[in-house]
């Protein structure tokens, strides 16, 4: 038993500490490439936990912690394919796919890359104890190897950096960052008028209202002048990371604007942009794939709604 829970304790610190590595690989890459494409974000930090709690950490913190004695993996610096296992939340009957839309992202990320890895589904009960001790349980989870990574930006990134084709970051880190900025705070407008109850209240009207401006900002995005493709980034020719976590995040507002609002927002009259290009990220391969049925989204804003 004892035994059992020490092979345990070490399987999470050597996860953590290997994750680490490649942490710090990518934290080098974007302080080096200031210029580049992938490092649209204003300042990266990571959040890292270890035996004394999470701490957030910048480039120049994961440099610091780097000299105390990190192991280095023994496959080297640089990850290949294979060995790959995705963490999600599971659905209603504990096994199957759940709702969530930042797991689906991670999905469609490494569908777009054309990686292998196993999917699998936990609930509280089921999820790994290393995953619960080591990590806080968090979900969606990608186990690559020796490594862990969670929180889907970070999977993400991770994916893009090391398995390069096709590239889901190709432009410029202006261009990805004026993308990133039209999205800001839509998922969050969308989860407060979804839970709300009762509907029709004035305070699910404030909510709408809000949802409503978050949506504007994407609108206008969409409606840029040097827009020529069906997707959000610059001239919206390239499918990119901002893609991949932008529809599913549309999936759960179409599905909960039918199922709990009486589709009190007509996406095609108000948003007609924004309905056109769900239409063409609904469409692509990626989200096809790796979708879950309505019925979830419904089950699973049904739970957070409290019926």
């Amino acid at each position: 038993m004892h035994a059992t829970k020490k092979s345990e304790a070490q399987l999470g610190f050597n996860i953590q500490m290997n994750t680490l590595y490649s942490c710090y690989t990518l934290a080098i890459f974007c302080l080096i490439q200031k210029s580049s494409a992938y490092a649209y974000s204003a300042q990266y930090t990571y959040r890292i936990p270890t035996a004394f709690g999470s701490r957030t950490l910048s480039p120049t913190s994961l440099n610091m912690v780097r000299t105390g004695g990190l192991e280095i993996r023994e496959e080297g610096a640089t990850p290949t394919a294979g060995d790959m296992t995705l963490y999600i939340k599971a659905g209603p009957d504990g096994k199957s796919v759940g709702d969530c839309p930042f797991a689906h992202y991670v999905r469609m990320v490494l569908h777009e890359k054309k990686l292998d890895y196993t999917l699998t589904p936990s609930t509280q009960e089921t999820k790994p104890n290393w995953l619960v001790d080591h990590y806080g349980g968090s979900m969606p989870a990608l186990r690559h190897r020796k490594e862990c990574y969670v929180e889907s930006d970070v999977i993400a990134q991770y994916l893009d950096f090391f398995f390069i084709e096709p590239k889901l970051s190709p432009y410029k880190k202006k261009v990805m960052s004026e993308a990133a900025e039209c999205t800001d705070g839509f998922f969050p407008a969308v989860a407060r008028y979804l839970k709300h109850t009762p509907d029709g209240d004035e305070k699910d009207l404030e909510y709408k209202a809000e949802l409503e401006g978050a949506l504007n900002k994407i609108e206008q995005q969409l409606g840029r002048d040097d827009r020529k493709g069906n997707y959000l980034v610059g001239d919206g020719e390239h499918f990119t990371l901002l893609d991949c976590s932008l529809a599913p995040k549309l999936y759960h507002l179409s599905t909960g604007l039918r199922a709990f609002k009486d589709g009190a927002i007509d996406m095609k009259t108000e948003f007609p942009l924004v309905a056109k290009y769900m239409e063409a990220v609904f469409n692509r391969e990626s989200f096809k794939e790796t979708h879950y049925p309505e019925d979830t989204i419904v089950w699973g804003w049904s739970n957070a709604r409290g019926n």
